[in-house]
């Protein structure tokens, strides 16, 4: 599906001389963070916040509060993990979508560009979910590739889930083998496994050894 096919235009921007209580009567209908507004020439100006729109004089135009319009949009033409971070960036469930002109088109919902993600092969395809963790100036992709391949292992996805000035984790959806002789290979390659969702043999087997060390000394 092309993300433009997700546009939707049933809900029509508010004008600017529009009076609050018409803001906050679409508030209470909706689900939405925030309502898109246009000013006179019909040109999209911003967002004004649900938060925001119950602090106003609900008989005060649009107009006198236009300091506090929110101006995010994406284009027709963004990509939709880029859509994704701007949902993020601006705290909305709702997205204004603009063509290079300049026209608002209409918007996305969140729930609708996150479907995009469940649908791609990381969730949809069956294997195994690997984190693994490295020093941040020791890592790269091609080596965890490589680890991964090298094992006949198919690689459905990676992503830094986690980064500080130290570290860097990285979340792996692997797919055509098991885990487990993943697992020992990033040990070699001085990875440290932070969660594997398969059975590490490598735990099993130190815990064996533990257990039978023990009995060994209680003997």
């Amino acid at each position: 599906m092309k993300l433009s096919e997700l546009i939707i235009n049933d809900i029509k921007p508010l004008n600017n001389l529009s009076k609050v209580s018409d803001l906050q009567e679409l508030f209470n209908q909706l689900t939405f963070s925030h309502i898109p507004v246009k000013n006179s020439d019909n040109a999209y100006i911003g967002c004004f916040s649900e938060t925001d729109a119950h602090c106003f004089d609900a008989e005060n135009p649009l107009s006198e509060h236009i300091y506090a319009l929110e101006d995010f949009f994406v284009r027709d033409t963004t990509l939709w993990l880029d859509v994704l971070e701007a949902f993020a960036v601006n705290s909305a469930n709702i997205m204004p979508v603009l063509n290079t002109e300049n026209k608002y088109l209409g918007y996305y919902e969140l729930n609708d560009i996150i479907s995009l993600f469940s649908e791609s092969p990381f969730f949809s395809e069956a294997g195994g979910i690997l984190v693994v963790e490295k020093g941040i100036n020791d890592y790269s992709f091609s080596e965890v590739s490589q680890i991964v391949e090298s094992n006949d292992g198919k690689l459905l996805g990676a992503f830094i889930s986690k980064m500080n000035t130290d570290l860097v984790q990285i979340t792996l959806k692997i797919g055509n083998t098991g885990l487990n002789d993943v697992i020992q290979t990033f040990r070699r390659y001085s990875y440290n496994i932070v969660s594997g969702h398969e059975e590490d043999g490598y735990i099993e087997s130190l815990k064996e050894r533990s257990d039978y060390l023990n009995k060994y000394l209680n003997m």
